[in-house]
């Protein structure tokens, strides 16, 4: 029998809300600026239809240093944030890897590559740069499924094996896991003074509280029992660390049924479980990053900010909770509203053929398991021209090397679109294959498709609507949580993805068509919701869906248009 503690219960008369404007203080510990430098992080300026991107990921070891995954210059930063004048090491990734996430848990790197890779120094190939020292890494394994730490680690933040198709292509089953209450979730954790626990989530009464139950792996002693309730519904929550002082850390989101002021948190509890109060998260005005949070052994709580210029590691501000029945967070920061970009009128001729969401799905699921060969005319020159004004290659990172191999996914091209048809009959007649120089002019001689252009394709239209062009063909869903598989969550200007299904802890599992996240093609992710509401994204529903009583005068579905055929429902700057 596992021996239980006292379940600890927080009483109080009524809940504390905190006032709008009521913070608590960030400190930025370090800055880096964009560019290629040791000394400096890579940036994708933001374009239309392209969020501003940089770092994926911040992490910390068990000796208070962080690391910073930088994607676009294929190396990781390490440094110490109590020395932020110290020059930072820099870890170079090798040439195959090419992660979107990454966990530092003692001297292991972890990274995320579609699967576990861990890396480690190689021998002899350490230099001392002209700050800190250049170290290339090496692969010393690959985790399997069997690693359950590496895997709840990755899966936080929504790294992860995804499930089969079959359900969700299936729409006799897709009603079975698209549910609308919380699931039991058992969590893997490698603690800085624990060493490794299990973490169940246990639903407690409504949606809006969990129980968290924490246990030792190798004795199944439980060491702790948490309370966590917000003022609205919960989403994601995660338990994160037992730091040195043996406190307690859940990353949780509370998110409104209007969808408006998410917020996501970090919520610290003393030893004897007693919440103590929360970090909130800055999430507003940040473009999409997949790690955006890390805690150190001493109880520091970390934030990754990207910004035009480069990005800032913040130290998060504690706020301390008395006795509280809910954890209340009212951001003061409110996200900017989108620029107002010109209306453009629905014309139901848009419509290939009359859509539904099964055919929707089925489009999507098309795009990403999409096989093909690519040739050395689809590769282009090697080394790849560069694009202009910032050091990046014009070829999608999954492409690179390679040549004459068999490849899945249709690559990302800003500015491209077209069904499916038309993109194999392209490739087939040697046609360049993918293009992320998204800070020039579109390209009319390379094959794929941008984020507007794949939810256009998979929505079954004939017409490419852009981002900013979306709401005048689909409405807001007001309430996120009754997304549907085959609505959106779009961000006017910026990025787009397509709703699959809301996964068994709350996450949101999409399809997009993405530099960063998906390594330069279409790929299926996950997502903590109230982090994409709170950058700005609008859950929308196209409004000619079939199976929603919405009849519209379609014109026939042509598979074989030409791309000059084409039209676009919102110019390009």
């Amino acid at each position: 029998m596992l021996r239980r503690i006292h379940w600890i219960w927080l009483f109080i008369v009524g809940a504390i809300f905190l006032p709008v404007g009521a913070h608590a203080d960030d400190t930025v510990v370090r800055s880096f600026v964009g560019g290629s430098a040791a000394s400096m992080v890579g940036i994708i300026p933001a374009s239309e239809d392209v969020e501003l991107a940089g770092p994926q990921a911040l992490a910390a070891d068990g000796q208070g240093n962080l690391f910073v995954l930088d994607q676009v210059n294929g190396r990781i930063l390490q440094f110490d944030p109590k020395q932020p004048s110290s020059d930072p090491d820099v870890l170079k990734m090798p040439k195959d890897v090419q992660p979107t996430d990454l966990v530092v848990h003692n001297d292991d790197i972890m990274v995320w590559d579609g699967g576990v890779r861990t890396l480690k120094a190689a021998p002899g190939q350490s230099t001392r740069g002209l700050g800190g020292d250049v170290i290339q890494l090496e692969e010393v394994s690959s985790r399997g499924a069997d690693d359950q730490v590496a895997v709840s680690a990755f899966a936080q933040m929504g790294s992860q094996a995804l499930d089969s198709a079959t359900d969700l292509l299936d729409q006799n089953t897709r009603a079975a896991i698209i549910k609308t209450t919380r699931q039991p979730d058992r969590q893997y954790v490698a603690s800085r003074s624990k060493g490794s626990v299990i973490a169940d989530i246990i639903p407690d009464k409504g949606n809006a509280s969990v129980r968290i139950e924490i246990q030792t792996m190798v004795t199944n002693e439980i060491i702790a029992q948490l309370g966590l309730r917000v003022r609205n519904q919960l989403g994601t929550v995660e338990f994160l660390e037992i730091d040195n002082s043996d406190r307690f850390y859940v990353l949780a989101e509370d998110i409104p049924p209007s969808g408006k002021n998410a917020a996501t948190f970090v919520a610290r509890y003393a030893a004897n479980g007693r919440l103590e109060g929360i970090y909130e998260l800055p999430l507003e005005n940040t473009p999409l990053t997949r790690r955006f949070v890390t805690v150190s052994g001493d109880g520091d709580v970390y934030f990754l900010r990207t910004k035009p210029d480069g990005i800032e590691v913040v130290g998060v501000g504690f706020r301390p909770l008395g006795k509280v029945a809910a954890i209340d967070v009212r951001p003061s920061r409110t996200a900017a509203a989108p620029a107002e970009k010109p209306e453009v009128k629905f014309n139901a001729t848009a419509a290939v053929r009359p859509s539904n969401r099964q055919q929707a799905i089925e489009t999507a699921f098309a795009f990403e398991g999409f096989q093909w060969k690519l040739t050395q005319a689809n590769y282009g020159s090697d080394p790849d021209s560069q694009c202009s004004g910032f050091n990046r290659i014009r070829r999608p990172w999954y492409l690179q090397g390679k040549v004459n191999q068999e490849v899945r996914g249709v690559p990302y091209c800003w500015g491209c679109h077209g069904s499916l048809a038309n993109f194999r009959q392209r490739i087939e007649s040697g046609t360049l294959a993918g293009n992320v120089c998204t800070r020039n002019a579109p390209r009319p001689d390379v094959a794929g498709v941008d984020c507007s252009a794949f939810v256009s394709a998979a929505w079954g239209l004939s017409v490419h609507y852009t981002t900013a062009a979306i709401p005048a063909i689909a409405a807001s869903v007001a309430n996120p949580w009754d997304l549907k598989p085959g609505d959106a969550l779009n961000k006017p200007g910026s990025h787009v993805m397509l709703f699959l299904r809301f996964t068994p802890d709350r996450k949101a599992e999409v399809m997009e068509s993405s530099t960063g996240g998906c390594n330069g093609r279409v790929c299926r992710n996950v997502y903590p919701l109230a982090s994409l509401l709170a950058r700005g994204y609008v859950p929308v529903r196209f409004r000619a869906f079939a199976d929603d009583q919405t009849t519209v005068s379609a014109s026939a579905y042509q598979e074989t248009e030409a791309p000059a055929a084409r039209k676009t429902a919102s110019k390009r700057r």
